[in-house]
């Protein structure tokens, strides 16, 4: 008989009733270390006592009103992040996968409104993700996410990540932008280079392409600047971002440059709950913490401790832990046995992590942990690797 919820996902047989700052509580009473953070949405962790005043403040007065009017929260976090940005408008969606999309037909829209109808085409790379819509997975086109879901939509033209070469190649007249992951998330923890990252951007502006940056796993701090591309010094002209921005709270936003977002005019898109008075809320109390003086500073420094104790685990534990991947506090290890079985083993041992592609496992903690959690969570890989191999 099938589950009163769909079996969509093959879930571990664990039921939390409760989160505190690092730590998820289990109903059985088991407490877990919790470095999977919603697969990097607890960007602050668990309950965090500044985030619960915000949210319970704005549910006592109001939670929804519907786009139809102005919503004073998405004015203020708008106003935030264009400041903070490349960007000068924002649009709210309650996911990533929505904020993707806006971010594909604005990209779309954009050449449509300046008389180049033709160039209506995306430049993706091998192994991205960029959710679980029609419109995400046929850009993505990664088997398990398409098996069974076809025919796909038309638009997207793939090239192996990080090949410079093969995006130059691909680029034809009906060629409208190019979306990447600067860190695939799904796809393994791989990081783009500053001269691929940069790469991208100066063959967009040779060809009149606009540069759609996915950032909704690598973006607000979780790579120790408040988004990934900034490391290569370069702006794109359209961002995909979610996750963190929320802090567990379904918020996405697609950003992007006045230029970029000309055609976005009223009546071509919408969303009824995207950016709510709850979630922008929510949205501007993650902001207050992130942006506050030291707080990035903090997640490089836990960053480069934590790096450091895993390239000691990967010198004492060679035929498991093959790689370190990653930065800031998006970190991968690529391993020399089954991630499924790992992860589990971890998970048992009281460490929750994420799997990703190329047999790697995600690493994403709340960006606010300490020391303590970081040889914690050694610890407990050391152990689960003197598990593994004996």
């Amino acid at each position: 008989m099938i589950p009163v919820v769909m079996p969509t996902y093959a879930r571990a047989d664990v039921v939390f009733e409760r989160g505190e700052g690092p730590y998820l509580y289990a109903t059985d009473g088991r407490r877990f270390l919790d470095f999977a953070a919603g697969v990097a949405v607890n960007a602050l962790g668990h309950a965090h006592p500044y985030l619960v005043e915000k949210l319970t403040e704005q549910a006592k007065k109001l939670w929804h009103t519907s786009n139809l009017f102005r919503v004073a929260g998405q004015e203020s976090l708008g106003k935030r992040l264009t400041e903070a940005t490349f960007a000068d408008t924002v649009f709210f969606t309650n996911s990533g996968a929505e904020a993707w999309e806006c971010g594909a037909k604005t990209v779309r829209k954009y050449h449509y409104d300046s008389g180049n109808p033709q160039k209506n085409r995306i430049i993706t790379f091998e192994q991205a993700f960029h959710g679980r819509t029609l419109g995400a997975i046929s850009a993505a086109k990664q088997e398990k996410l398409v098996h069974g879901f076809d025919p796909l939509l038309d638009g997207f033209d793939q090239v192996p990540f990080g090949d410079l070469d093969a995006v130059r190649a691909a680029i034809t007249p009906a060629t409208g932008g190019i979306c990447v992951e600067p860190i695939q998330g799904e796809g393994g923890i791989r990081a783009g280079s500053v001269e691929f990252l940069r790469g991208l951007r100066a063959l967009c502006d040779e060809h009149g392409l606009l540069l759609f940056l996915d950032e909704i796993q690598c973006g607000m701090g979780r790579t120790g600047k408040l988004f990934a591309h900034e490391w290569a010094g370069i702006t794109p002209d359209v961002m995909c971002v979610a996750k963190g921005i929320g802090g567990g709270f379904p918020l996405g936003a697609c950003l992007a440059t006045e230029r970029a977002a000309s055609g976005m005019t009223a009546g071509t898109h919408g969303s009824t709950y995207g950016g709510n008075p709850l979630a922008t809320a929510v949205g501007n109390a993650v902001l207050d913490v992130v942006l506050a003086p030291g707080f990035l500073d903090g997640v490089r420094k836990t960053s480069a401790t934590m790096q450091g104790r895993l390239e000691e685990l990967i010198a004492k534990h060679p035929s498991l832990f093959l790689e370190l991947r990653g930065q800031g506090l998006m970190l991968g290890l690529k391993l020399g046995q089954p991630v499924g079985e790992v992860v589990a083993k971890l998970r048992a041992n009281g460490l929750l992590s994420v799997p990703a592609g190329d047999n790697v496992v995600r690493l994403l903690p709340p960006l606010n942990i300490g020391e303590a959690e970081v040889n914690e969570a050694v610890a407990i890989l050391d152990r689960t690797a003197q598990e593994c191999v004996g």
